[in-house]
């Protein structure tokens, strides 16, 4: 349930004036920068080749290749509802987002460890049987294998951790930090789908919905299963990474401004995209454009649709196959420089594309 909250921004306390509320990515910067400093004075510096700040840590395993490493955590309440998420799609869930981390990095993955806490009550009921059917169903789909991980109980809500574990050819894995003035700016398959589910739930509709028409209730199941049920894109991670075809790449979770603005920031670079360009999937311009749903809204901020965007050097961009899986990809913008900032034009209008997707704090 990344999208939908309340935007994070300035708090002031009575007490304590004008004072600024630490950002998630505040602690996450404070965090690699202490972690930065720690490891120069240990042996392991030499094997860790990118640690906090991507998608995945990066590590020296061989002489051929290197483990990527990603972590995800499901909190209920926060990321899920178990009135409205199905304890098998939760499981494909669990597995899906930390797989697209990997997919972001161009590796492919190989193993899974998966950690969940639970209530009693949700214990004595189906639903970890549940669930390991929806995470071993998708891990069979990429050859993972689940070889690890560890169950609790906990007071109220569900918990999962998520770790996979990956692999590319040496000096293959794709940055966040790549990218440069130039670059093509790409995304796959189609954004706003997960958001438009996720609104669609909160107004009550669920999956196979009689009180919809026939066409609709098709619609309605394919924005809610973009949303309970994202599907990582595996295929095209491995190609851009294998073949050298993106130099930064990073999946959309938390939103296409968002996330955006991550490559922006750890490139040092700026970027335009063209809203006209954008690939809004087709069921939320027809079902939510009709329920007073801004589709282009949705598909800057929605996040969680675990779509990859990358960049391209110009001279590459001949050489991008045009669809892997069936899934296929579109032109979105293009790199320019930092002093430019990270913009989006709508015809002759052109303005800041400030991030505007999910915050936990």
């Amino acid at each position: 349930m990344k999208d939908g909250e309340n935007e994070h921004g300035n708090a002031q306390s009575p007490s304590v004036p004008n004072v600024t509320t630490r950002t998630e990515f505040d602690f996450i910067d404070q965090l690699r920068q202490r972690a930065t400093l720690q490891a120069h004075s240990s042996q392991t510096i030499q094997l860790l080749k990118l640690g906090i700040g991507d998608d995945a840590a990066v590590v020296h395993s061989s002489a051929v290749k290197d483990t990527v490493i990603a972590t995800d955590l499901l909190i209920e309440g926060i990321d899920f509802r178990r009135n409205t998420a199905p304890a098998n799609l939760l499981g494909h869930k669990a597995l899906a987002v930390s797989l697209s981390d990997i997919a972001a990095m161009g590796a492919r993955p190989r193993w899974s460890l998966i950690s969940l806490g639970v209530p009693d009550d949700v214990w004595q009921s189906s639903f970890a049987n549940d669930f390991y059917e929806g995470l071993f169903h998708l891990a069979g789909q990429y050859d993972v294998q689940l070889i690890g991980g560890d169950t609790s109980r906990t007071p109220e809500q569900i918990v999962i951790d998520s770790i996979v574990i990956g692999e590319c050819p040496i000096d293959r894995a794709i940055e966040r930090s790549g990218a440069q003035p130039g670059d093509q700016i790409f995304v796959t398959g189609a954004l706003g789908g997960a958001a438009g589910g996720l609104r669609l739930i909160e107004r009550g509709a669920h999956l196979a919905d009689q009180n919809f028409s026939a066409n609709e209730t098709q619609a309605l199941d394919h924005l809610l299963l973009r949303h309970l049920q994202p599907e990582p894109r595996i295929g095209w991670g491995m190609v851009l990474g294998q073949e050298r075809l993106a130099n930064s790449m990073i999946d959309i979770s938390d939103g296409l401004s968002s996330d955006l603005n991550h490559i922006c920031l750890e490139s040092r670079v700026g970027a335009l995209i063209h809203s006209s360009l954008l690939p809004i999937d087709v069921q939320v311009v027809e079902l939510c454009g009709r329920r007073a749903l801004d589709p282009l809204q949705l598909a800057l901020h929605g996040g969680e649709d675990f779509e990859l965007l990358f960049t391209v050097r110009p001279d590459a961009v001949a050489k991008l196959p045009r669809r892997v899986d069936g899934v296929g990809i579109t032109h979105i913008g293009e790199i320019r420089d930092g002093s430019e900032g990270v913009k989006i034009s709508e015809g002759t209008r052109v303005w800041e594309l400030q991030p505007g997707g999910w915050k936990h704090f």
